[in-house]
């Protein structure tokens, strides 16, 4: 279950109702740095702007690639660790505008995880430290420590120790010392 608070509105749909739960102004700021860092090829610049101007929390050597969409609205909302790749046009939100309610949830995503080109990750979910998200997944409940994942709906694929298996056979039979 993803940890989401709810709030109800009454009327029209919530994205209505979008600037009396945040402020117009932060989103065109959030809008304008997110588009300039999905352009920029400098990592450490990219890192220090979501750090300054969106008060994400970013780990030391972690990597956006190429066109990663941030929450535009919540962006604050997003935490990730250290020494950690996020794929090519990945979408984080930490947020969710439903007819009846809007939902938001801080995305955490650990240490030294990769995450695949196209996946997208919903708001109030964790993804635990050395975990592999594969290309194109949606990631709609938690992704446990060292899991490789994938699919839509994500589906669990190998646990940690079936990797750690995998690997160790993997080396024993040569594949990994070529």
């Amino acid at each position: 279950m993803r940890r989401t608070e709810r709030f109800p509105v009454s009327g029209a749909n919530s994205l209505w109702h979008v600037y009396k739960t945040v402020p117009f102004w932060k989103v065109v700021r959030n809008f304008i740095v997110i588009q300039m860092a999905r352009y920029t090829p400098f990592l450490g610049l990219k890192n220090w702007m979501y750090r300054t101007f969106l008060r994400m929390k970013v780990g030391e050597h972690t990597s956006f690639a190429l066109m990663v969409m941030l929450d535009v609205m919540f962006p604050e909302k997003i935490y990730v660790g250290r020494n950690t790749v996020i794929g090519y046009n990945t979408t984080i939100l930490a947020h969710e505008y439903l007819i009846k309610e809007y939902r938001l949830g801080n995305v955490e995503i650990g240490d030294e995880v990769m995450i695949g080109a196209n996946s997208t990750i919903l708001p109030g979910v964790k993804i635990g430290d050395q975990a592999i998200v594969s290309a194109g997944t949606l990631v709609h409940k938690d992704v446990p420590n060292g899991a490789f994942v994938g699919g839509n709906p994500m589906r669990v694929i190998y646990t940690k120790e079936e990797l750690a298996e995998r690997r160790k056979d993997d080396v024993i039979y040569g594949v990994m010392n070529k």
